[in-house]
């Protein structure tokens, strides 16, 4: 049976971009995201938004695509951001308590700019190949 890995979201940032280089000169853009689910309160019967929140990791690529770059230089807490990507699971022993965690990670392979741009009324939809690299 086949597998499909795709993840597309629309969603907020909910910090700052934070890169790390690695020692061969890789670098990744550690991105706090979050989406909302709407759900039925049983108690009011109003409506309700529910956040999600996700990580996302963007990597500058060999091949040239300067996604933790691109991250790091336009985006910021709060921007409204499309983002299409695979999940991933790290996974880890802990320093302190020796046992074994894991996370399920977001990784970015398209990112779209969906914020307006200053002075205008228009919404600037940048598309990753838009920016300068």
């Amino acid at each position: 049976m086949a597998n499909v890995n795709k993840v597309t979201l629309i969603g907020r940032l909910t910090r700052d971009p934070e890169t790390h280089v690695f020692a061969n000169g890789g670098t990744v853009a550690n991105i706090g995201f979050a989406v909302n689910n709407r759900r039925k309160n049983a108690q009011t019967g109003e409506w309700e938004d529910v956040p999600v929140w996700v990580e996302l990791k963007a990597f500058n690529r060999e091949t040239g695509r300067k996604l933790a770059d691109t991250a790091e230089q336009h985006l910021r807490k709060g921007h409204q951001v499309y983002v299409e990507g695979r999940l991933s699971l790290e996974e880890w022993t802990g320093k302190d308590d020796g046992k074994k965690h894991s996370k399920t990670v977001v990784i970015v392979e398209e990112l779209q700019f969906l914020e307006k741009k200053e002075g205008t009324s228009a919404p600037k939809t940048r598309e990753l190949e838009d920016v300068p690299f």
